[in-house]
Parts: structure tokens; sequence; C-alpha cells
């Protein structure tokens, strides 16, 4: 079939929840994809933060084949090896004392959600109300988006469930009033970024924790988007100074291979018993392979100082492009989670770097966010932005 008729097809059998580029992807390696006519890309959007080790990893593909070739898929009611590797890998590397596996961000943020209650439930005398906050993105499912502090998220899906109320990104002294009898938890990004790419204050994080504690309620960090070493760090907590009590992990966990995951101190996962919670597919042998290849790949000596040097060489490369385009007035990040704010609307700059053969991603309608494979080279760097300086408004 031509790209045409993919499209076409595509737009007759597919609901139309995706405003979809004009191309057809077929092949992809290392930072570079192709598409049906054989056109090379750049990319710097790796799946939005997913393909952190590039497309088609070797150690990835070879562990995901050899585990096709001998399991696939049992259900949870029995133990199985890769599981069980996967789990001491990241409890050793992290704060947490347990893990729970699902399929993405959004699962692991349900899971989260019902955690929080279920430990209010059993500890804080029914508390069951949760914090978030405003520009915050937490998934598509109805508690996500309701936990999600965009109100553009929430439009024709009411009535949402109960129990969230939404206050300022990186204000303490709201999140102190904010607090009542009925809390049981705070929500946030150590970074939002679906909300533009937004860092905190350096001791924004610490007073949250300090907040939680002295309040007695739960401190949840979403890094869905912020872990597995897309800061430079393997957590994105890591770079604050604080431990959150729940943690919730996907996208890059299996460089492409669906995997989600909760994080959980011994105390709080204690309340999830059998029966509380479950997912068929979550853990399931050959997404657990791929997460542990991609796991001891970022943890390999060198890959994660890498990431922080070309995140600074990209954040000074975009940096470079305010001299001759006023339109660029901010550009911010940590390690490769990088955004780059406009004074003008940024789709239009997104297709014609298409049209260049290099990828990019616009949030908030004016800020350009970069987030690509963890191994992008500097030459890559440096094709992007002649293609910015190219196509943006002097």
């Amino acid at each position: 079939m031509t790209k045409e008729e993919l499209i076409a097809s595509s737009e007759k059998n597919i609901v139309g929840t995706y405003r979809r580029q004009p191309v057809v992807f077929v092949r992809g390696e290392g930072a570079h994809l192709w598409d049906t006519e054989g056109k090379e890309y750049v990319d710097f959007v790796a799946g939005i933060a997913v393909c952190s080790l590039g497309h088609s990893h070797p150690r990835v593909v070879e562990a995901i084949r050899k585990q096709a070739g001998t399991l696939t898929h049992v259900s949870n009611l029995y133990y199985t090896e890769p599981q069980i590797r996967f789990a001491e890998m990241l409890v050793a590397n992290s704060f947490a004392d347990r893990v729970f596996f699902c399929n993405s961000g959004a699962e692991a943020n349900e899971a989260a959600i019902k955690l929080a209650r279920k430990y209010g439930h059993d500890n804080l005398k029914g508390r069951y109300e949760i914090l978030t906050m405003k520009g915050s993105f937490h998934g598509r499912t109805l508690a996500a988006i309701t936990a999600t502090g965009q109100e553009k998220f929430h439009v024709g899906f009411s009535p949402l469930p109960e129990g969230f109320r939404y206050i300022p990104f990186n204000d303490v002294q709201c999140l102190e009033k904010a607090i009542s009898k009925k809390t049981c938890a705070v929500l946030l990004e150590p970074i939002q970024g679906e909300g533009g790419v937004r860092v905190p204050d350096e001791g924004y994080l610490r007073a949250v924790r300090e907040i939680c504690d002295r309040k007695g309620i739960l401190m949840i960090l979403d890094e869905v988007q912020t872990g597995m070493g897309r800061t430079g760090k393997l957590f994105g907590y890591e770079h604050y100074g604080v431990t959150p009590d729940i943690m919730t992990l996907a996208k890059a966990l299996g460089n492409g291979i669906p995997v989600g995951a909760l994080a959980a101190t011994e105390k709080v996962a204690a309340s999830f018993g059998p029966g509380t919670h479950a997912s068929t597919f979550g853990g399931n042998p050959l997404a657990m392979a791929a997460a542990i290849a991609t796991l001891e790949t970022i943890l390999e000596e060198g890959f994660l100082e890498n990431c922080r040097k070309m995140g600074e060489y990209l954040q000074e490369r975009l940096w470079s492009l305010r001299k001759d385009h006023p339109v660029v007035q901010d550009v911010r990040g940590k390690g490769l989670l990088v955004g780059m704010d406009l004074t003008v609307e940024g789709n239009s700059i997104v297709k014609a770097c298409l049209e260049r053969g290099v990828l990019i991603n616009c949030t908030f309608d004016h800020i350009l966010r970069m987030v690509p494979p963890l191994v992008i080279a500097r030459q890559d760097v440096d094709r992007l932005v002649q293609v910015l300086d190219e196509v943006m408004v002097r």
C-alpha cells in the first residue's frame, strides 16, 4: 500500500483520537526513523520520551526475541522469573520496597490513586482527597484525567470522580493552606512535562516532602516521563534530595514495549493485599525481559553522564537561536527533557521541521518539547538547531 492508501485506511478504521502527522514510519534505528518512501528523520520525540535507548536497540531486541521463544505470558496467579528479576532491580535502585506492574502510565497512576485511598482508609481515618497541580498531566483514564489539572482534558466527561483538588505548581504556601481533614495525599510530577516542561524551584519538592510528613499524608511522584534516566539521573526525585512514598513509572521502562509500574514503601504498599488491585498483563515475561535489558543498559557506566552532557549541549544550542529569533523567550529542562517557550504558536514549526526530516513536539500550543532518545548525538542536535533556524520567524 502507498502512504496515501495507508493513511486513508487509518482515517476510515481507527477512532480519531489523534491528530496524526502525514507520515507513515516503517523502520527505526537509534535516534533515526524512516518512512514508507525511504526518507530519514532525526527523532526528538522518541515516542514521547519512550524509546530512551533509541529505536530497535540490539540488547532489547535480543531480549524480546529470546523471551518470545520461551514464555510470553502466564497469569499473575503464578510466579515468573523475569518479573521477579525486574522487581529486584527496581527496588535495588530506588527508594522503594515493593513494586506493582501494569502496562501504562495511566494504569500506574490509577494504581497510585487507589493505593493512596486504601492507605487513607486503613491508616488515616478514611481520608480520600488527593491534591494535584494545575498544569499537570497524569493520563487519559477517568481517574487519571480527573487528577490532571488541565480543564481541557475534562470537557465532556462529567461527572468526574470526586476527591481531587488543584493547586498551583511550585507554590508551597498554597499547598500548606489547601490540605484539609479529607486529604490523604499530594500527587505531582517532579517536572511538568505535558504542562510545558516546568521545572520547580530548588527547594520546592523538599518543602512538599516536609509538609506531607508534618501533616501525616502521602507524597506521590508521577515519574512516568521523568523516570528511567530522562533527566540525567535514574529518577527525577534524585535531583532534589527527597524520596516519595509512592512513585509511578512507565514510558521508557520497556523502550517501546508497554510497561508500567508503581513503586512504594513497605508501609504504604501493605494496604494493597490480595484482591485489592490487579492487572492481567502487568509484569508479563515478554515486557519484563525488555525492561530488564533497558534498565541494565541505562545503569551502565557513563550512560546517564552522557545524557546530562547532551542535555546541556541541547539547551545551549537552543538558547543560541534567541539571537536571531526573538520569539524564543525561554529554554528550560533537565537532562534530555527540554522545552523551548515561544511567543508564537508552535504547531506550524513542528510541521515545518517534519518536512525537513526532524521530529519535535509542541505542548501548551507554544512550547516546543524535545525528548529525544538518550543516545542522541551532537550532530543530531546540530541538525535540529539548523532546521529550527531555517523555519522560525526572524
